[in-house]
């Protein structure tokens, strides 16, 4: 399994994460996630749709909490947008968060039992945890855009998912 050190930081501490890198132009990879019944919901069901991976460390956490309540309130602007907030929080947490907050928009998956952290190249070794990181698939199912947040207390640049999802990743106005 590939490893990357110090690809991100906590707090400004050097971490490592485990698995390949995901590249923009390559296929989505599949992966097995956990939906808040317990159900198993793999990615490629959602193909034929555009999709947002928000992928965050804790929903319990603020900047989690930030980035999955900004995008349940863009998810009314983008259409039919599929938003999925990956975590390795539980199904249980997942579905009490969502409660609380009053996100509808944005569909919680859990990684606590699957290796979508690695096969996404996102898991932080020895913790147990995903990077805060976005991919955005097409609906043919290719990733056309990618942001590991370098700093994982920091929020991503929401701006540039956006213009991803509407097809102007490079912000010239055309669709690409």
């Amino acid at each position: 399994m590939a490893e990357r050190v110090g690809a991100i930081t906590l707090k400004g501490n050097p971490l490592t994460l485990v698995g390949n890198e995901v590249k923009v132009g390559s296929t989505a990879p599949d992966a097995t996630l956990v939906a808040n019944d317990l159900s198993e919901v793999k990615l490629s069901s959602f193909k034929g749709k555009k999709i947002i991976l928000s992928v965050v460390p804790s929903l319990d956490t603020p900047v989690c909490d930030t980035q999955t309540k900004r995008f349940n309130q863009e998810a009314a602007k983008l259409g039919d947008v599929v938003i999925l907030t990956i975590s390795k929080d539980l199904p249980f947490a997942q579905k009490r968060w969502c409660g609380a907050s009053g996100a509808t928009a944005v569909k919680t998956l859990s990684d606590y039992r699957g290796n979508f952290g690695e096969i996404y190249g996102v898991l932080i070794k020895g913790l147990a945890l995903l990077a805060r990181a976005i991919f955005v698939i097409d609906e043919h199912g290719k990733v056309i855009y990618t942001q590991l947040v370098k700093e994982v207390a920091s929020e991503p640049n929401y701006d540039e998912v956006l213009k991803a999802v509407k097809g102007d990743a490079c912000g010239c106005g055309h669709q690409h």
